[in-house]
């Protein structure tokens, strides 16, 4: 039997990049087979998408940065202020961050809010592409799917960091999303976008490497695995409602595209392909020469761009190495419900191999997993990266249930349902409880080496206090840092015009003075009386700030 694409292709005249009749004829089907009615599907992915903004926009401000955060705000604020950005390989990744967060910087202003505003967008963005996967997924499995990432733990604390994972995710799940559109309209624009996502995805962080080979791996997997199973061929999940009559079809169109001997007609043929996926690679390299180059001015960027692979391969044996299992341990310590529909959808996918989206989300879960489980170099910000898949695959499991017994019976719906409000409490619960009162707290894994919510109460105090030293501008008041460990109070105090970073002990004068609490007893035979400690505040776990002020005011 053939295991060519079930997809239905023009014959040698049709006009290349006008949409397939196969996208029509899929759309066609899925009205036919559809699980719930359109108002359910457009009042349940309202709410989603509602749910995903409320959980990632409230109160933006609340969680004090981290410290990497603060080193990213720091890089924008000199762009912003300076207009200068120079990509460095041996430091916090690429340059779309930044770039992206500009926008927000200077419609709001260089807030808290502003900077956060970005990461939060791009992470209701990732939900709304799940919800665009209806198509394939099935609308029960996409609502499920979306709706598992909306209230995810995980997805919701690193979308509400001013870092590179929600970006990162988004520009993954777009590769994926033109990808099957490209396969199924035959619209060479997808094509485009195909190579328009890829290059933001190396431009946000280098280990784009690492999920690029994944997705790679996984395609090749999943088309071995459709061709051993012979029978499986490549289904839309609108095709598969139909059942038997549909792979009778499908069988058909296969034998006719043998036949004729156009494996590529629909695409308009070897020629026109080629040509698009030159353009393709065109606007790769010019995106990604546009963001390393920092806009043509540091072509030093983009030769850097190349050689940061080499000093990550370093620092992923040296820096925070964990054991193989750490990520499935956090997992099921904070993404227990999301963990267990993902295996439960791996093994559907595979078992049934009726869906080929489901088997391709399959593989690409379990392979980012084990890739980053193997990678010793461990942060739960890594965590997004399989969260996403395993919302998608969770939730196909979903959907599969949903379906069970013939025309998809109460009982199977039923025990659907329950199973998804049940993950959905038990996620819900776990996010309000991380994201809005325990986001400091390091027994969550999530937390990791995360600014204590003290630090805020020290920002605060600085400000009180350079109100009385400097009435007429507080800016101007002088603050000495010697405490070697201070991010990210270089964005909290970014308006503050007078203040050293010191990092060591040292004589001065300034109203403020800000130290370690190693440091303070030296700090105090040093300063003798002309200075008084005013407080001690907790940076993050064991690192105590101490604050001292001059007694003339």
């Amino acid at each position: 039997m053939s295991t060519a694409s079930t997809k239905s292709r023009p014959g040698k005249n049709a006009k290349p990049g006008k949409t397939s009749t196969r996208a029509s004829e899929n759309q066609a089907l899925l009205a036919e087979g559809q699980e719930v009615s359109e108002r359910v599907w457009l009042v349940g992915r309202i709410l989603v998408l509602a749910v995903a903004a409320f959980l990632r926009l409230y109160d933006l401000s609340l969680v004090p940065l981290h410290h990497d955060e603060g080193v990213n705000g720091n890089f924008l604020m000199r762009l912003f202020r300076d207009g200068k950005y120079f990509y460095d390989p041996a430091n916090y990744h690429g340059p779309t961050l930044y770039y992206f967060a500009l926008l927000t910087t200077y419609i709001i202003g260089p807030t808290t809010f502003a900077i956060r505003l970005l990461p939060a967008l791009f992470g209701i963005a990732t939900v709304w592409l799940i919800l665009c996967l209806r198509w394939r997924l099935g609308t029960v499995a996409a609502l499920a799917g979306a709706a598992l990432l909306a209230v995810s733990p995980g997805a919701v604390y690193m979308s509400r960091y001013f870092i590179h994972e929600s970006l990162f995710v988004f520009f993954t799940l777009a590769i994926v999303y033109a990808a099957l559109k490209y396969w199924d309209e035959a619209n060479p624009l997808q094509l485009i976008f195909v190579a328009v996502s890829a290059a933001l995805l190396f431009a946000t962080k280098e280990t784009a490497i690492i999920s690029v080979i994944v997705l790679i791996i996984a395609v090749g997997s999943t088309v071995v695995y459709a061709w051993f199973r012979k029978e499986v061929a490549f289904k839309s999940y609108a095709e598969e409602t139909r059942g038997s009559r549909s792979r009778a079809k499908a069988r058909a169109r296969d034998a006719q595209v043998e036949e004729s001997g156009e494996l590529l007609g629909r695409w308009g043929g070897w020629l026109f392909v080629l040509v698009f996926a030159c353009i393709a690679l065109m606007f790769f390299i010019a995106v990604y020469v546009i963001f390393y180059s920092s806009f043509f001015t540091n072509w030093k960027g983009v030769k850097d761009s190349l050689e940061t692979f080499t000093f990550w391969r370093k620092t992923g044996t040296k820096e925070h190495v964990h054991d193989w299992s750490t990520y499935l341990w956090w997992l099921w310590q904070e993404e227990s419900p999301l963990l267990l529909l993902g295996a439960l959808g791996i093994i559907l996918a595979i078992w049934r191999g009726s869906n080929r989206l489901a088997i391709f989300v399959a593989l690409w879960a379990f392979g980012i997993l084990a890739a980053y489980s193997l990678v010793p170099y461990k942060t739960p910000w890594l965590a997004l990266n399989f969260i996403v898949p395993l919302a998608i695959i969770g939730g196909y499991a979903i959907g599969s249930i949903y379906k069970m017994g013939e025309d998809g019976q109460l009982f199977g719906r039923v025990r659907a349902l329950a199973l998804f409000i049940a993950s959905l409490s038990v996620c819900g619960y776990q996010t309000v409880s991380l994201n809005f009162f325990n986001y400091d707290d390091d027994r969550y894994p999530y937390v990791y080496a995360h600014t204590r919510r003290e630090t805020l109460q020290l920002v605060d105090e600085i400000d009180r206090l350079a109100k009385r030293a400097e009435p007429n501008d507080p800016t101007q008041t002088g603050i000495t840092i010697v405490s070697p460990d201070y991010w990210p109070l270089p964005w909290y105090l970014r308006d503050y015009k007078r203040v050293g970073y010191f990092g060591q002990m040292m004589t001065t004068s300034e109203p403020l003075i800000i130290s370690r609490e190693d440091q303070s007893a030296q700090l105090q035979v040093t300063l003798g009386d002309r200075y008084r400690k005013v407080g001690s505040y907790v940076l993050r776990p064991g690192v105590t700030l101490i604050l001292f002020a001059r007694r003339d005011f």
